[in-house]
């Protein structure tokens, strides 16, 4: 057996650093990562089901109209949003281990909820309270992993337990075809057991996530002390965490400095642009296909092949993007892909050919976003000011699904979409434009960075900067 398979034990006292650098990092990603993909992707199944849950009959059956099916979703998002800042502001004195499983564990119980309604009511009531407790999962999750991982390998993480997302929308599509086979099963339809089953299950996970869950590196109970160290000096040397403790103490004065960074503000405008693309499409991607002459399950499956494609394109990117420092390159290139793919669905009037461009209009913002969100996290320190970063970014996202519900729910009429694939042309050049001056930006900041560290030594610079230092380094 090699080495590095053998069983976690603290017998790497003295080990080769290069040996302990592999060993720890594939411990994270044995026992953290998968956790956290967990979570992301099965908030997606109960955030995106309603969708799958829509095409198997739920509309009509409940008598909603289109205008009432926005409004069902768009309710989602209000207290998703509001719940963004404060929940990510109290993580780590709450304890993630404790925070984010209390989460999962009662957005499981509103999801299940969902499929015993029998009003538009019920559904609203529903809809606002899945959002309120499921909306400070993201902005947690990636604030979470940013205390395990240094800046340099957070990308690939981000990506993985985000590629969750587009992993949702090939599967919900399979499994919501198997579940509607349930269609009478104790007087309940197909579309509601996609509701049940689907939120049983989130429950229970998160029952049993509270058992495996670790609150930091510091006590993680599957890393030896020396593995604990080890992890904590290297996020402190890539300036993930702060050598100073007093930088990590709560302060408004830290919320503010991350809204008045010019680069959070840029990440903000771009990240609303892409969560218009992304919600637009994970809500309503299996319309579209449904809207191309395919119908029922073959709706369903049909829907599936682009987000698998978005899963391996994001996965692969994320690989080069850690390698390179490249965060920025990686929001433009898919962007592009967007364009490309909005292009294609507004020039023709072909089928085959509009749905052909599924593949580059949901690899594009699917693949972006982690990106955009590894970039928000690399940029901003201390603890506090990340937390807000990271909060306001996720925020802006969700406002775009906002958008994007009302622009293909009711704005722009099925299943030609015309007004809303002309705005969605439209913002991804608005991101590709944003990121390209965000990108300039932080070039510019760092070669004035690097003129200050010649010219100053680094006990002569104020205390407590965080990521205005002249010695932090921002990726780009």
């Amino acid at each position: 057996m090699d080495t590095l398979d053998k069983p976690d034990q603290d017998d790497l006292s003295g080990q080769d650093p290069a040996i302990l650098e592999r060993v720890v990092w594939r411990k994270l990603d044995r026992w953290v990562l998968p956790m956290c993909t967990a979570f992301h992707l099965i908030s997606f199944f109960d955030r995106s089901n309603i969708g799958n849950a829509r095409v198997a009959g739920m509309q009509t059956a409940l008598k909603i109209s289109n205008y009432q099916y926005t409004v069902a979703l768009t309710v989602t998002y209000v207290p998703f949003i509001l719940m963004e800042l404060p929940s990510n502001l109290i993580l780590k004195y709450v304890g993630p281990n404790l925070m984010l499983p209390t989460m999962v564990t009662l957005w499981g119980i509103v999801a299940t909820m969902q499929g015993l309604v029998t009003s538009y009511t019920g559904l609203l009531l529903c809809r606002f309270f899945l959002g309120l407790t499921e909306g400070a999962l993201f902005p947690g999750l990636v604030l979470y992993l940013s205390t395990f991982y240094p800046r340099e390998r957070l990308q690939i993480r981000i990506t993985t337990f985000y590629a969750s997302a587009s992993l949702s929308g090939a599967f919900s599509g399979l499994l919501a075809t198997a579940i509607t086979q349930m269609n009478g099963v104790g007087g309940k339809p197909g579309w509601a057991w996609i509701f049940i089953l689907e939120g049983l299950f989130t429950f229970i996970f998160g029952i049993f996530s509270f058992l495996v869950l670790p609150r930091s590196p510091e006590t993680a109970y599957f890393l030896s002390s020396e593995e604990r160290s080890y992890i904590v000096s290297k996020l402190k040397s890539s300036r993930a965490i702060s050598d100073d403790d007093r930088e990590d103490h709560f302060s408004w004065i830290e919320v503010l400095r991350a809204i008045h960074s010019p680069q959070v503000l840029m990440l903000c405008v771009a990240v609303f642009f892409n969560g218009t693309l992304l919600y637009g499409l994970a809500f309503f991607e299996p319309t579209i296909v449904a809207g191309l002459g395919y119908t029922g399950n073959q709706a369903q499956l049909m829907s599936v092949p682009p987000f698998a494609v978005a899963f391996s394109a994001s996965i692969i990117s994320a690989f080069i993007s850690d390698q390179y420092g490249c965060r920025g390159l990686t929001v433009i290139f898919f962007a592009i892909w967007s364009i490309i793919g909005f292009s294609m669905f507004y020039a023709t009037t072909s089928h085959h050919i509009q749905y052909a461009s599924l593949f580059f209009s949901v690899t594009g913002p699917y693949t972006s976003a982690p990106a955009a969100f590894t970039w928000a996290a690399n940029n901003s320190t201390p603890h506090i000011r990340r937390a807000s970063s990271i909060a306001f970014v996720t925020a802006a996202g969700n406002l775009g699904g906002i958008l994007a519900t009302w622009l293909l729910g009711s704005l722009s009429p099925a299943p030609e979409y015309t007004a809303a694939t002309i705005t969605f042309i439209s913002i991804s050049i608005g991101l590709v434009v944003v990121s390209s001056l965000n990108l300039f930006y932080l070039s510019q900041e760092n070669r004035a960075k690097a003129e200050t560290r010649l010219s100053m030594a680094k006990h002569d610079e104020p205390e407590c900067l965080g990521d205005r230092s002249a010695w932090f380094v921002y990726t780009l």
